[in-house]
């Protein structure tokens, strides 16, 4: 069994997906062992609650640098025995330290298909915004693993959804989470829950 965290900042959308798809025995030998949430607030712990999921609180602002919150994120993981991290609408940015410790076994979910529409700045509704302004198509979404750059790791998984006539960024974001996002974040976590088990 290989024991996953999930990061999460705020409603755990992704998240639910995840747990849905562990229910269903979809996961492989994954494990949902934790929710680390970035906020006090969000919808997503009580997912895990309902889930009988444990969590834990890691706010930015209650530390005094950025190597500090990447060291406590460090220490919450190992305390759970994590091997493999999944960012699903987490939204800080992970330093070093983190991606040092789970280098190639941290995966995220990216709502566009990198590299349109990614880096810095790009999240949430901004990036179907820009999609909608630039008159795409198509678009989509992308699972990949995360290293310095942000939006910058190797592409695991990519689906395309294509944009309707009418679409605002509210529409197309939850078209691409229903059909892409939903869909493609369990799988990849599966698939790298097997090769890590190897």
């Amino acid at each position: 069994m290989v024991k996953v965290a999930v990061l999460v900042s705020g409603g755990g959308t992704n998240l639910q997906a995840l747990i849905d798809a562990q229910a269903a025995g979809k996961l492989g030998t994954g494990k949902i062992s934790l929710v680390l949430s970035s906020s006090a607030k969000a919808y997503a712990l009580t997912r895990a609650e309902n889930a009988k999921i444990p969590s834990v609180v890691v706010r930015r602002r209650d530390f005094e640098s950025a190597q500090e919150y990447d060291h406590a994120i460090v220490t919450a993981l190992q305390e759970h025995g994590i091997q493999l991290v999944v960012l699903a609408g987490f939204l800080s940015i992970l330093g070093t330290e983190v991606i040092d410790a789970y280098r190639d076994r941290i995966i995220n979910i990216h709502p566009s298909l990198i590299p349109s529409f990614c880096g810095d700045g790009f999240y949430g509704l901004k990036v179907h915004e820009a999609a909608l302004a630039y008159g795409v198509k198509v678009t989509g979404a992308t699972v990949h693993l995360v290293n310095e750059i942000t939006d910058g790791g190797s592409i695991l998984l990519q689906k395309a959804v294509a944009v309707q006539e009418g679409d605002t960024p509210e529409t197309l974001q939850r078209r691409v989470m229903e059909q892409a996002e939903w869909e493609l974040l369990p799988r990849a976590t599966a698939m790298l829950c097997e090769q890590i088990e190897q």
